[in-house]
């Protein structure tokens, strides 16, 4: 494969403002170019730039949606540790003591699991009306 620069032998020295400079250089970040350069040798011979769109309700949605999961793993977490411990158990009072504990892990993860429901009720009902 022949590299495209081989024959680039010309340079070019051009001075911006620091304003100017940083809304090219916000504008190349956006893009997929990996060097200034290329980002402004595409523009120049208005050549296509492929731009990256970021969209916030989705950033916000994954961000939820991964506390969501850490909260649901600490208390399946839980819930395993307390399976266990009713594997070992010998006496009747902790086998009670467990059972009350169970109930109370057993409540959390379904108010977990609804308000999963929920959000994401709430994320396919915003994008449908898009």
């Amino acid at each position: 494969m022949k590299r495209e620069n081989s024959n680039r032998t010309r340079i070019v020295g051009l001075r911006f403002t620091p304003e100017e400079y940083s809304k090219i250089e916000k504008k190349w970040k956006a893009s997929t170019c990996r060097k200034l350069s290329d980002y402004i040798r595409r523009h120049l011979f208005e050549k296509s730039i492929n731009t990256i769109y970021r969209n916030q309700s989705l950033d916000d949605m994954i961000h939820e949606m991964m506390q969501l999961f850490k909260q649901l793993n600490g208390i399946g977490n839980n819930f395993n540790q307390a399976v266990k411990k009713l594997h070992t158990l010998n006496q009747i009072p902790e086998f009670k003591v467990w059972i009350i504990s169970a109930e109370l892990d057993k409540k959390i993860l379904f108010d977990k699991i609804d308000e999963i429901k929920n959000y994401i009720q709430k994320i396919s009902e915003r994008w449908l009306r898009s």
